[in-house]
């Protein structure tokens, strides 16, 4: 630019000088309706040099104010983005302290010019909500929203997490199942997932996203085996709320052999079948898991079955007592199951031989009971008083 301009002053110059030098320096008449204008060419081109002149200084310090002005605008947001930086960082410490209601004031009042403005007022919504302030809650939510422009997970994600916490759950499900198409593997939205599922009852979603949260590594894998055992528990609970015991036995038979395997649904199974009085399935099932696979939680259900067949859980006792020695539970479930069909002597020495290897006040009473039928009413008479002792007893330990 300069060097135009010192060009530009050469060829002027040189209009100018070379008249004068020669002796010509011509005439120029500029006529309008009042006015008559006369000068030389010499005298016009000074002029349009000095106009010229002039509009490059007007130029020049228009430049400097405006540059001014962007200078001090720039001073000024500067400012308020490193106050934005301090007080995020005061926030922080605020969050750690648990005072909510500093933490939001901090990261909310100069929000917009912070590093990063979404996470600022994310951060002031979930301090709002921890104070129980919807109104503002909300508020950060749409200014949030407003700057995250495209990106509306993290935005998505924090409202459900709000939500949640606000006890919106089925708002919070619909926002989950959203997420959950558009990101089906995100830790955090899995996370938000299980919390809504279960709390809406929504079990076999929850099945589902199992395999997801296993691959996410968000439980471990007996975490996992419970969420599941939770799930299918939380099922047969609603169907035999809405269905009874046919929809019980239709469920369990289309589940598939791994699943009804499994003890832990077993147990429920056959608990859900004795409220229903459905006495043979559940039987079935007790045994049918007793063959496979051995557990006290099986056997424990056994006397609580009021009719069925007895000889059969009787035989399948004896059994369990040959592969895996007497114990106290298996001897005083058959003592229990004895006395149902009159078995007394039987049954009492049953009882016996669970009480020689843990004493317990209901063997002790189920004793006294079988030897008041033997016609034995001193030692039953003892056998209470025991029983009460121990009662008494483990009722004082801490």
């Amino acid at each position: 630019m300069l060097r135009v301009f010192v060009l530009f002053l050469i060829v002027f110059a040189g209009i100018i000088v070379g008249p004068m030098l020669a002796g010509h320096q011509g005439y120029v008449l500029i006529q309008t309706d009042n006015y008559n204008i006369e000068t030389s060419v010499t005298g016009l081109v000074i002029m349009l040099i000095v106009l010229i002149l002039v509009l490059f200084f007007i130029e020049w310090i228009l430049r400097r104010v405006l540059r001014t002005g962007a200078r001090t605008r720039g001073w000024f947001a500067g400012r308020k983005s490193s106050k934005a930086r301090k007080q995020t960082k005061e926030a922080m410490l605020k969050l750690a302290e648990g005072d909510h209601r500093k933490m939001e004031k901090l990261l909310a009042r100069n929000a917009d010019h912070a590093d990063q403005p979404v996470v600022n007022y994310l951060l002031a919504a979930e301090a709002a909500q921890q104070r129980g302030d919807t109104i503002r809650t909300n508020q950060y939510l749409e200014r949030a929203a407003e700057i995250a422009d495209t990106d509306q997970m993290p935005v998505d994600i924090t409202r459900v997490r709000i939500q949640l916490a606000q006890g919106e759950i089925h708002a919070a499900r619909h926002g989950v199942d959203r997420l959950l198409g558009q990101s089906p593997r995100h830790p955090e939205i899995l996370r938000l997932a299980e919390q809504a599922y279960l709390r809406t009852g929504a079990y076999g979603s929850l099945l589902e996203i199992l395999p997801s949260m296993a691959k996410a590594d968000i439980h471990t894998d007996d975490e996992i085996r419970v969420l599941q055992e939770q799930a299918y528990i939380g099922m047969m609970n609603q169907l035999m709320a809405e269905e009874g015991s046919d929809g019980l036995k239709r469920w369990w038979k289309d589940q598939n052999r791994k699943t009804r395997h499994e003890v832990a649904l077993q147990v429920a199974m056959a608990t859900h079948l004795i409220e229903c009085n459905d006495q043979d399935l559940a039987q079935e099932v007790i045994l049918d898991g007793l063959k496979r696979q051995y557990d006290d939680r099986l056997v424990a259900l056994m006397p609580k079955l009021r009719s069925g067949d007895p000889e059969q859980l009787e035989k399948t006792l004896r059994q369990l007592i040959k592969q895996n020695g007497t114990t106290p539970l298996l001897s005083s479930t058959l003592g229990q199951l004895l006395m149902k069909h009159g078995e007394w002597m039987q049954a009492s020495e049953a009882f016996r031989e669970a009480l020689k290897q843990r004493p317990d006040a209901y063997d002790y009473a189920w004793l006294a009971d079988a030897l008041d039928k033997l016609h034995k009413p001193a030692e039953a008479a003892e056998m209470r008083r025991e029983g009460l002792m121990l009662t008494l007893n483990n009722s004082q330990q801490p």
